[in-house]
């Protein structure tokens, strides 16, 4: 049985790219999956050997603290496959293929030199040099690594043709799926929810503003981490923190469960340049699940979810809200344009193809 060894620094060990896709589908093709990330202590989910690494005190320890941490667990697995999800483990990914006679895969998430660009933590006059610092970076793991795994087929450009597939964030159909809900759509509580990440260019702010200027009783669900304690008090001080509940990280059943309560899937990314060309699990999430969605207007999106969900500013409130209230006073559009998106998803979004697109490329590196 081939030993594959995944790790990541930055994300939680229960990601759903990385331990609910692609660890459970290589583990159900028969691979032995090790995952190296963070967390309290070692132990075992899903037949899946979880080795623990400890939360680091802030980014700086991270970078320069955990990844040695990683080299040395990840070294020690002797896997015939390293399969690494961060740009801060380039270096021990290209010292995992100096070191053994392991293949390395590096999957890329975002366009990371863009990202940088869009880093509010980062000294502006810094942010070009150091996101030319990776692209450099990013050009050695590409020419020296075996395997490169691209979330959308823009990130893949960047790449040789050659090494790299593009793995899309697809959900899978028997998670999230309208019938099991036990509440039929048109007599749900007029409720819209976002879940994800809580930042600022994810329109945290709009969002929360835009629940408080429609009429009625509807209300908002956030569930996920805030990025700092000072947008959680911001996002506390607007009129629309009163209809809005925070339900914190869930896993994936009680995702599918708020999902199944809810009539509207939010989705609302500022038009930075790492986001233009993104392919957000969540949109594919909130069709699954078959409920409309209210997501920015971004071409790519409208291509993508046209009939399935209302586009808008997400830097506008208003549009925000009027998108919602639409919604909501329109159950039996809506519900239609629900069941359009799970019929996108059973098409053609879904993480079948994608699942076996990854497999394809592990047998290839392993023959």
């Amino acid at each position: 049985m081939p030993r594959v060894c995944i790790l990541t620094t930055v994300h939680p060990p229960f990601d759903t790219r990385i331990f609910h896709k692609q660890a459970k589908t290589l583990k159900r093709a028969g691979y032995n999956v090790v995952l190296i990330a963070q967390h309290n202590e070692p132990t075992t989910v899903d037949d899946i050997n979880l080795i623990a690494l400890p939360r680091p005190r802030n980014r700086l320890t991270r970078l320069f603290g955990l990844s040695g941490q990683a080299f040395r667990l990840a070294f020690r697995q002797k896997a015939e496959i390293y399969h690494f999800h961060d740009p801060e483990l380039i270096p021990v990914g290209l010292a995992l293929k100096a070191l053994t006679r392991a293949r390395v895969i590096y999957d890329i998430h975002e366009d990371y030199p863009q990202q940088i660009l869009s880093k509010a933590w980062i000294p502006p006059a810094l942010r070009r040099p150091i996101a030319l610092g990776m692209a450099a970076l990013e050009r050695v793991a590409a020419w020296t690594l075996d395997g490169l795994v691209a979330a959308t087929p823009t990130i893949a450009r960047r790449f040789p043709s050659a090494k790299t597939i593009v793995v899309r964030n697809f959900p899978q159909l028997s998670e999230l799926t309208p019938a099991s809900s036990n509440v039929p759509y048109t007599a749900r509580p007029p409720l819209a929810v976002y879940i994800g990440r809580i930042t600022t260019i994810r329109s945290a702010s709009e969002i929360v503003a835009a629940i408080g200027q429609i009429e009625g009783n509807a209300e908002l669900t956030l569930a996920g981490a805030f990025e700092s304690p000072a947008l959680k008090k911001r996002l506390t001080q607007l009129a629309g923190w009163q209809r809005t509940h925070f339900a914190g990280w869930l896993n994936r059943p009680q995702v599918a469960a708020l999902l199944g309560q809810a009539r509207v899937g939010l989705v609302l990314f500022y038009p930075e340049p790492n986001h233009l060309n993104a392919l957000p699990n969540k949109i594919f999430e909130y069709m699954a699940a078959g409920i409309p969605f209210v997501a920015s207007d971004f071409p790519l999106w409208r291509e993508i979810g046209e009939g399935a969900g209302l586009f808008v500013d997400p830097r506008d409130p208003h549009a925000i809200a009027q998108a919602i209230q639409w919604l909501l006073e329109h159950p039996a559009e809506a519900q239609a344009m629900g069941e359009r998106g799970r019929a996108l998803v059973e098409r053609e979004y879904n993480w079948a193809r994608e699942a076996e697109k990854l497999l394809h490329l592990y047998q290839r590196l392993l023959s």
